[in-house]
């Protein structure tokens, strides 16, 4: 799921990346029991599950490195989304872009849509050293990517194009909100938040994510049929399956279920097909489909507008007072003058560090009911746990990492509980019901 920071962003500045929203799964593959009903039987592989339960490997120690120098960039990017605001403000830059904005535009709309494309530009170049070395040098240096610079070069310059579309189209309408009605200007642009998500999932898997890498038709014609059956039991009609060359940028290993309506797409990485097993990968399936079989995407959407709501409500009872008191400083008097954007951007970061738990907490939770989707409907627990342990051999993964970082950080359980939940969770096998038995096909 979309990072909670990201989505606020996206609402402020309409700079959503729009990539489709990937799980770190790893799923179960299949296992037929001996005698059951239509309603409960399994997708069946050709091949039986070895018996046994998988042991919870232990991290190498490129993982722990990898790990630990991690934590140190989460906390550098946290003083780094206060401290770029903080600079934009009392400097007076912001209000300095405004005046520029105001000379060349002269209209309102004008105004505003130059100040976005000025703020957007000026923000990408402060944050290219950084972003270069976090998504390109230190990557290479733990073999995680493989992009060549110009590779990394054209995709970053390509999401700032996508952004400054997005920013022109999108992003004056919470100032237009803001000059029209002072006082409600949250209300309506949080509940803008709801059709804004939406339509970035049905653009998204057509027109962005090809973008940046190449899409076509599955090669393994009999593990695609294999795929559509999966979807079929899962209740899933009408997708298509996508193999994405995603090996010309990174190691590590994904896929997805993206879209809505006509745009529902399956996708997986070429990484992940040439690194798991069919039944480890009909198991991976199994999970993505598992978010699409029990709402998971309508229901985050429903609860990020939340989130986005009361994150703008206490921007905008937070906001007036410090423009009192920093309004020379800043060089504006009003939240509605767009120069104020960084404040709200700096108070969006501020309150997410606090809300961001309850957002992460959802999505461990809407994770591990797609684990137990997808053991359900696979019953292959040997293939689940292995897909997890080769996700945390490719993903240089930490098995049990400080229970206060997966309260700020994750968005899935930890790949111990995963493998755990995998070896231990078999209601068939005692006779007792199937949670989601009722929803297969």
């Amino acid at each position: 799921m979309a990072p909670m920071r990201t989505l606020l962003a996206a609402m402020l500045l309409a700079l959503a990346a729009a990539a489709p929203a990937r799980s770190e799964v790893a799923a179960p593959s299949t296992t037929p029991p001996s005698s059951v009903d239509d309603a409960t039987r399994p997708f069946v592989t050709a091949q039986a599950a070895p018996a046994g339960p998988v042991a919870v490997p232990e991290p190498t120690e490129k993982a722990l490195r990898y790990y630990r120098t991690g934590i140190g960039f989460w906390l550098l990017d946290i003083a780094w989304g206060i401290a770029i605001p903080l600079v934009f403000l009392f400097t007076g830059f912001s209000a300095r872009i405004r005046n520029l904005a105001r000379r060349i535009g002269r209209r309102w709309f004008f105004t505003v849509a130059l100040y976005l494309v000025l703020f957007s530009l000026v923000s990408f170049l402060i944050d290219l050293p950084l972003s270069y070395y976090e998504e390109f040098v230190r990557q290479h240096a733990y073999g995680m990517s493989n992009q060549t610079f110009s590779k990394w070069m054209g995709d970053s310059l390509k999401a700032l194009a996508v952004g400054l579309v997005m920013s022109v189209l999108f992003g004056w309408v919470p100032f237009l909100f803001l000059k029209k009605s002072p006082r409600r200007w949250w209300l309506y642009t949080g509940l803008m938040a709801i059709p804004f998500l939406c339509l970035v999932l049905l653009i998204a898997p057509i027109w962005i994510a090809p973008l940046f890498n190449k899409f076509g038709p599955m090669q393994n014609k009999d593990l695609e049929t294999r795929i559509l059956a999966l979807a079929g039991r899962s209740g899933i009609e009408g997708g298509r399956v996508f193999e994405v060359n995603k090996s010309v940028d990174t190691n590590a290993i994904s896929a997805y279920v993206t879209g809505i309506g006509g745009t529902q797409r399956i996708v997986l990485w070429d990484t992940i097909i040439a690194k798991l097993t069919p039944p480890e990968l009909l198991t991976v399936m199994g999970h993505e489909m598992g978010h699409y079989a029990l709402g998971h995407v309508p229901k985050t959407i429903a609860f990020s507008s939340l989130v986005i709501l009361l994150t703008l409500y206490v921007a905008h009872r937070s906001a007036d007072g410090m423009i009192r008191r920093w309004r020379d400083r800043f060089g504006f008097e009003h939240l509605s003058d767009v120069a104020a954007l960084p404040l709200l951007i700096l108070l969006t970061n501020v309150f997410s560090l606090f809300v961001g738990p309850a957002l992460l907490g959802y999505s461990r939770h809407n994770e591990h009911e797609a684990d137990r989707f997808a053991l359900e409907i696979t019953r292959d627990n040997h293939a689940f746990a292995m897909a997890f342990v080769k996700l945390q051999a490719e993903n240089l993964g930490v098995p049990r990492p400080n229970p206060i970082l997966v309260l700020f950080r994750s968005s899935h359980p930890t790949l111990g509980e995963r493998i755990d939940f995998a070896n231990e969770y078999k209601p068939w096998e005692r006779g007792e019901p199937l949670r989601y038995g009722g929803v297969f096909r």
